[in-house]
């Protein structure tokens, strides 16, 4: 897969894709990613891609052609358009079920906008879906496309060294992650679960789907609603 970063910050998104899981990734060819300068489709000596925004207000906004222009660069005529995101609080909210679909497809191009956002009709043009990863807002669109890219990178073959490693986490299944231990089995007087010290795997397996489902409905009642209960479930609810 390729994914491709829209930016004013190319190094800042070239570091962090660079470290842990997603950098062993890149370097061991299972991903590609290019990052890169949208300012270098700017057309002008000073590089300037923002303008002020038409009807007044505050900040300044990014214009089209760079943009466009940029986008336009990460392809040939006779290549498919790539599905390109654009980072926005106006998008719809980033899940895992998004996130796996995304992870099947060969190449994602994803648009940072900065300052006030960018031009409405440079959107209209190129941009297939607009994604934001929560109800807020943050300077840039850089950290969004960081943590979409680092999401799906996950989800691709041979990333994680098994695909239980994501498999059990938080979302993947529509609930959230039981707890983890780890070593010592006695820290500050508290003990880790016996049943996780037993050995005994089917009963851990129910141990951990218990309070996956505990948890979930505590946390996340709108997730947990969604939940299609079996009768096992219910039992563990129950018991």
């Amino acid at each position: 897969m390729r994914i491709d970063i829209m930016t004013l910050f190319p190094e800042m998104c070239d570091t962090v894709m660079s470290e842990s899981i997603i950098g062993r990734a890149r370097k061991s060819g299972k991903v590609e990613i290019v990052c890169t300068n949208i300012r270098d489709f700017a057309g002008n000596k000073h590089n300037k891609v923002d303008d002020m925004p038409y009807g007044g207000g505050m900040g300044m906004i990014m214009a089209a052609d760079p943009i466009y222009n940029c986008y336009k660069s990460l392809f040939s005529e006779n290549e498919p358009k790539p599905h390109l995101i654009y980072m926005s609080p106006k998008g719809k909210t980033l899940t895992q079920q998004r996130v796996v679909e995304l992870s099947k497809l060969d190449r994602i191009v994803l648009l940072c906008g900065h300052y006030e956002g960018i031009d409405e009709r440079v959107i209209e043009e190129i941009v297939d879906e607009e994604v934001s990863i929560g109800d807020y807002v943050l300077t840039g669109g850089e950290l969004p496309a960081l943590c979409l890219a680092d999401a799906v990178c996950r989800m691709l073959p041979g990333v994680l060294s098994d695909d239980l490693c994501f498999e059990e986490e938080s979302h993947f299944a529509g609930l959230l992650e039981h707890p983890q231990y780890t070593r010592p089995a006695v820290w500050h007087e508290k003990t880790v679960p016996e049943t996780l010290l037993s050995g005994n795997h089917a009963e851990i397996a129910k141990w951990k789907r218990k309070q996956s489902l505990i948890i979930t409905k505590q946390r996340r009642p709108e997730m947990f609603e969604k939940i299609k209960l079996d009768k096992n479930d219910i039992k563990l609810l129950d018991g």
